[in-house]
């Protein structure tokens, strides 16, 4: 014989189960949000390239993963009237199920390539005025404008993910076509023109001080490694953490670049 009584089934003299079923409230939470994914997807699948402009210009509330109404906060409101010329130039770019995906692909690479020649073009402006060396502006205020949407991509990630793998690799892997594919693609393109031309002629552009850069780029990335390296090894994970920790990384991170900057802009 057992003294306790099972909580959630009582037998009573009639032999009557009483049965209390209880909704499992967080899997109705995780299936309303699976939910409005799929909604969301459909939706996003059946959209028009006419209705693309329409989005860019709306302001509404929406709706996160879990179901919650987000308002619109002052910032988000600020950020619209400051980018909705972006949003509707951007909006030339065809919804990603027309053609399968390879225009919206291939036109977002051409937008992209626009964005980052008005964003070189204003920052040798800037730099003009203000009276920095155009190897000072490429480190600042070229790179900063380039580098600013891979931020964000990260930051997304970080807060989607469970596991910080997609927004270092996306650090990384933006960091590695900047170098190699920034740098070798117009290589080739430019020795193929100036061999072709008459007279054929070997294709160089002399660099004035890239030597201290490249190597204080390198012994910045090796102490970074060695911090996320660290952060797996005592923290268990290379994002997060205490504040402490957090504070503390970030501001190594962020000296790192300050004191690169500084070197170059003072070579």
């Amino acid at each position: 014989m057992f003294d306790a009584e099972p909580s959630a089934v009582k037998i009573s003299k009639k032999d009557t189960c009483i049965i209390e079923i209880v909704t499992d409230a967080e899997a109705k939470k995780q299936a309303e949000a699976l939910q409005q994914l799929l909604e969301r997807i459909n939706k996003e699948e059946n959209v028009t390239w006419g209705q693309q402009f329409i989005n860019a210009c709306l302001l509404h509330p929406t709706k996160n993963d879990d179901g919650e109404i987000e308002d619109i906060s002052g910032i988000d409101a600020v950020m619209h009237f400051f980018a909705i010329g972006w949003k509707v130039i951007f909006s030339l770019v065809p919804p990603p199920h027309y053609l399968g995906g390879w225009a919206c692909f291939v036109l977002a690479l051409i937008m992209i390539g626009l964005v980052t020649a008005v964003v070189g073009e204003i920052a040798n402006l800037m730099g003009c005025v203000i009276g920095l060396k155009p190897g000072v502006t490429a480190i600042t205020f070229v790179a900063i404008g380039t580098s600013l949407p891979d931020t964000f991509a990260s930051k997304k990630a970080a807060e989607a993910d469970r596991y910080a793998d997609s927004a270092v690799g996306n650090i990384t892997g933006s960091n590695s076509v900047n170098v190699f594919l920034g740098l070798g693609l117009p290589w080739v393109i430019a020795s193929i023109y100036y061999q072709r031309c008459d007279p054929p002629t070997n294709y160089k552009v002399p660099s004035k001080g890239l030597d201290l850069s490249v190597a204080l780029f390198l012994v910045a990335s090796l102490i970074a490694i060695f911090l996320l390296v660290a952060r797996r090894v005592f923290l268990r994970g290379e994002l997060g953490g205490s504040k402490c920790g957090r504070t503390f990384s970030a501001t190594i991170l962020v000296s790192l670049w300050i004191l690169y900057v500084s070197t170059c802009s003072m070579a």
